[in-house]
């Protein structure tokens, strides 16, 4: 059992360490040298709170890894009533539930997430071509783009809760899921997509039927919108204002949009660089529309 974080700080404290006889001829050496002992001995505590403090942070990972290996595995049988589709192997189910943190040398959804991804852009693919006949490629291009985004595969898997099934070993994965929709969760829909197409003989038409009902609602011309970024730029090129996008992205996973010298909009995403600059441009494009009463053609878009 991992010892408690007071139990350190009393072990680790300053007050134990330099109430050490040694430190006292320490001090009388470093006078000696010319050397504040003041001076060393903040240093010191510095440097032995970072200690303690890295330590104790060690032990809670730990804390928490010993308390998800204790937890009971998830029924996957309920994956299955949630997708509507029942496994003939089992075993590729479980595959596309586990992370590859989950053990050493596990069998992770990996291999399936690459299948998935493949088939699911085919997919996709293959259902516009015949719905939409008179659409050119630019066009069709974007539209299948935004059925297989990332991000929009992460909300699959919120919407169906089916990251509470996956086995894993990373403690922070859990309270990330509802934040910044890591791609983690994308991950598990295209792995799912993937495990039912080689359980299914390869089956287009068995795996579209379930890909169809996981990813509603799917996309059509209508809803896509044209990208943000561009939205923001030509709506302010139309109207004379400056724009200047500021990437704070590193350091704070986020975006902010400067118009005319004033922030307009800020994105958030630590997951993924794009949808925090989407999330900014739109909300500063939102926010033109609203506060300045200006409007962007519909003919082009928007």
């Amino acid at each position: 059992m991992a010892p408690s974080s007071s139990w350190l700080r009393s072990l680790l404290s300053a007050k134990n360490w330099f109430a050490a006889p040694s430190m006292e001829v320490l001090s009388t050496r470093l006078r000696e040298y010319g050397f504040a002992w003041g001076g060393f001995t903040k240093t010191r505590e510095v440097i032995v709170d970072q200690a303690t403090n890295s330590l104790l942070k060690e032990i809670y990972v730990q804390e928490e890894e010993n308390n998800l290996r204790t937890k009971p595995l998830p029924n996957l049988q309920e994956v299955e009533e949630i997708i509507g589709y029942h496994f003939n192997n089992r075993d590729l189910l479980e595959e596309a539930f586990t992370h590859v943190s989950y053990q050493k040398k596990c069998l992770s959804y990996e291999r399936l997430e690459y299948v998935g991804d493949s088939v699911l852009n085919f997919l996709i693919t293959k259902e516009q071509v015949f719905l939409y006949s008179n659409l050119p490629p630019g066009l069709l291009s974007p539209l299948r783009a935004a059925n297989v985004d990332t991000e929009k595969l992460a909300r699959v898997a919120v919407k169906r809760k089916l990251y509470k099934y996956l086995r894993h070993r990373q403690p922070m994965l859990s309270k990330q899921v509802l934040s910044d929709a890591p791609k983690v969760l994308a991950d598990i829909v295209e792995a799912t997509i993937g495990a039912i197409f080689i359980d299914s003989n390869s089956s287009i038409d068995t795996t579209w039927e379930v890909a169809k009902g996981l990813l509603q609602p799917i996309i059509t011309p209508e809803m896509v919108q044209m990208h943000p970024v561009q939205k923001l730029y030509e709506t302010c090129q139309k109207n004379g204002f400056r724009v200047r996008l500021v990437d704070l992205w590193l350091k704070e996973g986020a975006y902010e949009v400067i118009v005319d010298n004033r922030l307009r909009g800020r994105g958030m995403c630590r997951a993924k660089k794009e949808i925090a600059l989407n999330r900014a441009a739109n909300n500063a494009y939102n926010e033109i529309v609203r506060k300045l009463g200006v409007k962007h053609d519909i003919n082009t878009g928007g």
